[in-house]
């Protein structure tokens, strides 16, 4: 799988809790080796654009275009 982030989201990244950046890129790492574990609860939030939510942890998603 190929992804990238935009500079915004880099800031926004930045800006999160220490534990929470560790547990993006425990998803992220989850993503790239295994994109339908259901851990990661993949759920489209819009009707005609390709833009789904992954779950980080209870009260943090990352939002991105498939």
């Amino acid at each position: 799988m190929k992804s990238r982030a935009t500079p915004r989201f880099w800031a926004a990244y930045h800006e999160l809790p220490a534990e929470i950046r560790t547990l993006a890129k425990k998803a992220y790492r989850l993503i790239a080796d295994d994109p339908g574990h259901l851990s990661l609860h993949f759920k489209k939030v819009h009707s005609r654009e390709p833009l789904y939510s992954v779950r980080v942890s209870l009260g943090y998603r990352a939002l991105g275009l498939l």
